[in-house]
Parts: structure tokens; sequence; C-alpha cells
């Protein structure tokens, strides 16, 4: 795996308050495409930040669109990280356990008034 996308995906994931979310979908959509609706339901996120998520995961090349920007249009892992997948995964654990603590994390309670 080429090692700048290694960086930005260990920045997207481990080096930012949003990465355990961020894992979560990455995690879901590996399993197969899913559109924003569905990821939200499936991974009992609020829909805006799981669109969120989605937007800066497509912005960075982790998750791509390829029927287009159509309503509803599924996500899945972009090729290249789909095909490099379970390399990152090792990359994580091999940094002492810390995959399996932010898959297994769940999402915080959101606060009256706090904006993410």
């Amino acid at each position: 795996m080429d090692p700048g996308f290694r960086s930005l995906m260990w920045y997207l994931i481990q080096g930012t308050r949003g990465g355990p979310n961020r894992l979560r979908i990455l995690e879901e959509l590996e399993r197969g495409p899913a559109n924003a609706h569905q990821l939200s339901h499936a991974l009992r996120l609020d829909y805006r930040t799981v669109r969120h998520h989605l937007k800066l995961l497509e912005g960075n090349g982790a998750v791509a669109r390829p029927v287009g920007d159509a309503y509803a249009a599924p996500y899945e892992l972009s090729p290249y990280l789909a095909e490099h997948f379970q390399d990152l995964r090792d990359s994580f654990r091999s940094s002492k356990g810390r995959w399996a603590s932010i898959a297994s994390s769940r999402p915080m309670p959101r606060k009256a008034g706090v904006v993410r």
C-alpha cells in the first residue's frame, strides 16, 4: 500500500475524533455497497453524521459512488482501498491492538446544543 495513502487513512481513522465512526462505515462498506440511509440504519448513527463522514471519505479517495451522484446512490470502498483494506487493517492491528478498540467503540452520545 502506498505510504501516503496509509498515512492519510491513519489520520482519518486514528487521528481525528470522528475516526471510530469512519472505521465503522468502511467496515460496513467492505461487506457490500450501501447508501447513506442504509449505513445510518445499520450503524445506528444520525443520517447527517453518516453523510458528513462519507463526504470526507469520498473526498480523500477511500469510498466511491460508481453510479454517480444520483439520489440514494450506493457507496462502496474505492478500488484501491478495497484491494488494500486487509493491509490497512494489519497495520492498525500491529499498533498494539488499536484497530480492535476503535472498531468496537460506540459513537458518543450527542449533547444538546453541541455542533460537531
